[in-house]
């Protein structure tokens, strides 16, 4: 099987962020993990930043590329949201970009489902260059994973406290 590059891999998200997002952002190393994004121009509080959009799965094939990865990836990071109790997301599959966006427990960012979809809204100002994160909220009561955001208010897990 074919592996994507890093640099590939961020060629096709800035070019997919850059179709779907009305504010500038740029897909770049991360500090936390791999890539991230960050935002190329102001971002005020309250605003649709962008929709993560991808794979509309249910629960039975959830569990199963959150064990064994997603279709074409050959690593197993999950790029997997849920939309409600039946029906998840899959980033890593016609994704926008979004599914770059980082972990963080002092985000800028929060996803919210609206109109059936699911948004990252801002939570305050965004400066530019600042990279962009959301708290995953990752179950308590799983695999506890641990968190590099590095912030000053960090839990020190991905995993609600």
């Amino acid at each position: 099987m074919k592996t994507t590059s890093s640099l590939q891999l961020s060629l096709t998200a800035q070019q997919r962020i850059s179709r779907t997002c009305p504010y500038k952002l740029r897909v770049c190393r991360s500090g936390i993990h791999r890539l991230g994004v960050r935002a190329g121009k102001s971002i005020p509080r309250g605003r649709k930043v962008i929709e993560y959009r991808g794979e509309k799965i249910n629960r039975v094939e959830t569990r199963r590329r959150f064990l064994h990865g997603s279709p074409g990836r050959s690593h197993k990071l999950n790029y997997l949201a849920q939309l409600d109790p039946y029906w998840t997301i899959d980033g890593a599959v016609g994704g926008t970009g979004a599914e770059l966006i980082n972990h963080s427990c002092e985000p800028n960012l929060k996803l919210r489902k609206f109109r059936g979809r699911l948004w990252l809204f801002s939570m305050r100002r965004i400066r530019p260059g600042e990279e962009l994160g959301y708290d995953y909220g990752f179950s308590e009561t799983g695999k506890r994973v641990r968190c590099r955001c590095g912030s000053a208010m960090c839990r020190g897990t991905i995993n609600r406290a």
